[in-house]
């Protein structure tokens, strides 16, 4: 009976979901391997809990580096028109399609990140798109790693998981 109470005040505690699985399955593990190499399409399928070269960000924690003092560059990479996502990011849709890492994409993403950071490769960058099932985000880290960037972070919950969190969205139009 104690065990029942416990459990029913940590749900009471908890947002919906959220003891299990993280906000919108930021958590969930489909046993998918991380890879090094771009995903080709379908972009929508399971993706992995881990990234080569990057960071996962969950929830909370990309909160609390938006508050912080060196606030990242927060990249939206989903496809689409006009779009809602996390207040302050820049939408930049496409960038995790392609191939490869020598491919134009690439290069227009180096001249696009080489502008907006002002040429600093330490500055933290956050790729994120719809959900934990999308690959686009997860490709376009990828694409940030082998630029050289230091601190990419793949927030692999994306716009669903924040949503989901009761945190503030915003309409945005593509960068490009």
């Amino acid at each position: 009976m104690r065990r029942l109470r416990t459990l029913i005040a940590l749900i009471a505690l908890a947002p919906l979901g959220v003891l299990a699985q993280g906000y919108a399955d930021e958590d969930r593990d489909w046993g998918v391997a991380p890879s090094q190499s771009l995903r080709r399409p379908p972009y929508t399928a399971p993706t992995p809990r881990e990234i080569p070269g990057a960071r996962v960000v969950r929830t909370g924690e990309l909160k609390e580096m938006m508050a912080g003092t060196d606030r990242p560059l927060l990249i939206d990479v989903a496809s689409g028109e006009g779009r809602l996502t996390i207040e302050g990011a820049l939408w930049l849709a496409g960038a995790g399609r392609g191939a490869n890492f020598i491919d134009p994409l690439q290069a227009e993403l180096a001249q696009w990140l080489a502008k907006t950071t002002g040429g600093d490769k330490a500055k933290p960058l956050v790729w994120f798109c719809v959900n934990p099932q999308c690959w686009l985000s997860y490709n376009a880290a990828l694409r940030a790693v082998a630029l050289g960037y230091s601190r990419v972070y793949w927030y692999r919950g994306g716009v669903e998981a924040w949503r989901a969190a009761g945190l503030p969205i915003a309409r945005t139009g593509a960068v490009r």
